[in-house]
């Protein structure tokens, strides 16, 4: 069946376009996939539906006829290093654009860096992953040899979230493209100058046939999930990873979603209040909370939370002042996400919670939202039942650290586990206890930084993972090969058997 044909016949898949565009009007769906004011992208506005397909062929038929190499991946690698380096101001002011505010040093810190961290990464290792391995056949099968080699599948799709546009646009990217695959890059419509941004950057590394982007909004996103990738990489909530899956499905589209949920913070009895409450701020507030893995709850032991509180708000104080006249902090994206925040507040209150706001909001349409914590909520608050995603921390007490593991274990697994103590038996406890798509220890969110270190959620939090060699794993097929030489045993298996007997009875010993 045709690349058209696949989309404009199957209803399978036009049922499950519906179902994304469903769910990414609703509110709820945190990572961004909520409704704001969209517009179209700059450097070439909307992509058309119908225009998808088409430029996938290209793509695809571009990559058959010159399968990346060593010598290009790396090239292209340091094109791409380059260029963003050259253009990371234009990228921290562009973001900030899209954001209303966004700390320049954190764009620099989270959309910059990061990536060329990883870029350095993919190329300093790229010879040595695509390097065939020689792996052993058993005496059985001698003297055969076998080995496996690292191929690129073909065409990667990269379906990427508001909140880190750049970073989380361009590691898959750079990762798909040192794995020898060419990329369709889809960014979220609710960032538009970032993605006018990165498809300025990318034209001016690649050619229009191993890399493109598509611009637009829910149709564009339904129809983009639909196309038959030979792999498909999507960063966003865990209802609208649901529907990508489903859309995925009838092409059996190899995917890796990276999805979110409800992170947990564990701080045992002897972990520093001074020293937790830092470590949470800089997690939590970092990007105005709105961050994947960020702590979604804290859970400490029993009489300490009002003190953490107020460490949390001496933290607050330090970093930000005023808030409002503050450069660092990060304002929320757009008015629907400001209001499905407010929206928790509202539910806590309503509820008779404790809600604590650590500053003051800005003025209407402005968009700052004061880091604010909520004490004690019951699984029945909304906070407690939806990720986040933004500067707003629940703190729960609990009497020993069974009742917080049992706690954490009768939720969805998460994205991200922060276990707080120096007591190493404390926190092999938690590890052995739990399972979270990964963990920092006396800290929050580093993980996410480290090349070595597969990043990837379980479950509702995510399937598969990438970063560097889990990445370039995940965008090439293991091929396994075996070598016959000119005379071989198995030339021996064939019938009558009873000539062979012997033999087969020698093998099967």
């Amino acid at each position: 069946m045709t690349i058209t044909a696949n989309i404009a016949a199957n209803a399978a898949i036009t049922a499950a376009n519906a179902a994304i565009t469903a769910a990414t009007a609703d509110r709820a769906a945190s990572h961004g996939d909520s409704p704001g004011n969209w517009q179209p992208a700059e450097a070439g506005g909307d992509t058309a539906v119908a225009e998808l397909a088409p430029m996938l062929q290209q793509l695809r038929r571009a990559w058959q006829a010159n399968k990346p190499g060593y010598d290009q991946r790396r090239a292209d690698l340091q094109r791409l290093r380059e260029v963003l380096k050259r253009r990371l101001e234009e990228m921290a002011g562009t973001i900030a654009e899209d954001f209303g505010q966004r700390s320049r040093h954190e764009s620099l810190i989270a959309d910059g860096m990061t990536v060329l961290n990883e870029i350095d990464h993919l190329r300093g290792q790229l010879r040595k992953w695509m390097k065939p391995r020689r792996v052993g056949v058993g005496w059985r099968f001698w003297p055969a040899r076998a080995e496996v080699r690292s191929e690129p599948v073909g065409v990667v799709g990269v379906i990427s979230p508001w909140n880190y546009p750049v970073n989380l646009a361009l590691i898959p990217l750079a990762t798909a493209i040192a794995a020898g695959n060419h990329v369709y890059l889809k960014p979220s419509e609710h960032t538009p100058h970032t993605t006018g941004f990165l498809r300025s950057l990318l034209a001016e590394v690649f050619p229009a046939d191993r890399v493109a982007v598509a611009a637009g909004g829910a149709d564009v996103a339904g129809a983009f999930a639909a196309l038959p990738f030979d792999h498909l990489v999507f960063t966003g909530s865990t209802a609208v990873g649901r529907k990508v899956m489903a859309a995925a499905a009838p092409n059996l589209t190899p995917l890796t979603l990276e999805l979110g949920g409800k992170s947990p913070a564990i701080v045992c009895a002897d972990f520093p209040l001074e020293q937790a409450a830092a470590r949470l701020a800089t997690g939590k507030w970092f990007n105005g909370g709105q961050t994947c893995i960020a702590p979604d709850y804290v859970l400490i032991d029993e009489g300490r939370a009002p003190a953490l509180a107020e460490a949390l708000r001496e933290q607050v104080r330090a970093r930000y002042g005023t808030l409002a006249d503050s450069a660092d902090y990060t304002r929320i994206i757009n008015d629907g996400q400001y209001a499905r925040l407010e929206g928790y507040l509202d539910d806590a209150r309503a509820r008779g919670l404790q809600v604590l706001a650590l500053g003051q909001n800005g003025a209407a349409g402005e968009r700052l939202f004061a880091p604010t914590l909520v004490l004690e909520p019951g699984d029945d608050a909304r906070v407690m039942q939806e990720e986040i995603f933004g500067p707003i921390l629940p703190i729960k007490s609990y009497r020993s650290l069974e009742e917080a593991i049992a706690y954490v274990n009768a939720h969805d697994r998460p994205l991200s586990l922060y276990p707080f103590s120096h007591d190493r038996t404390k926190v092999e406890q938690i590890l052995r206890s739990t399972l979270a798509g990964g963990v920092t220890v006396n800290d929050t969110v580093l993980h996410f930084g480290i090349n070595n270190l597969p990043f990837g959620g379980i479950g509702p939090s995510g399937m598969g993972a990438y970063h560097g060699r889990a990445g370039f794993d995940a965008f090439s097929k293991a091929l396994p090969i075996l070598w016959q030489p000119r005379r071989a045993g198995s030339d021996m298996l064939k019938p009558p058997y009873s000539k062979v007997a012997r033999f087969i009875d020698f093998i099967i010993r």
